[in-house]
């Protein structure tokens, strides 16, 4: 069996880094990604497609990404079900992150530096019960 799923896309808004009671960081942000073809008046759709992101890659993307920031995705999609305090049950459908490619540089940085950077993860934690977004 096979999941991968590859994005390309731009954050709608800076990372959120948050730390699980272990210790454990965890990053999650939204990507826009164009879909590839437009609509009858010529009009172009994107999808928002939530990703997370887990450990030393959590902190990577955090400390180095940004609103409006080109990256590639490379990763899992998981569907998850988690119960809200008021007893209902949610599904989440989200991209698991395996590594994130940075596709264009910051402004301040000068052209010389514009190869792309590459952050890859330590292996995902085990399953855990308090991460419900």
């Amino acid at each position: 069996m096979l999941n991968r799923v590859v994005l390309i896309g731009r954050l709608t808004r800076d990372p959120e880094l948050r730390y699980l009671p272990s210790g454990q960081p965890v990053a999650t942000f939204t990507l826009a990604v164009d879909r590839p073809f437009a609509g009858p008046q010529g009009e172009r759709k994107a999808d928002f497609i939530p990703v997370v992101a887990w450990r030393k890659l959590a902190e990577q993307v955090s400390q180095h990404l940004a609103k409006g920031r080109l990256v590639a995705v490379d990763g899992r999609l998981q569907i998850r079900e988690y119960e809200t305090q008021d007893g209902q049950r949610r599904r989440a459908v989200e991209v698991v992150a395996d590594h994130v490619r940075f596709l264009d540089r910051k402004a301040s940085e000068p052209v010389a530096e514009a190869a792309p950077e590459e952050f890859e993860p330590a292996p995902e934690p085990e399953e855990e019960e308090d991460v419900p977004f």
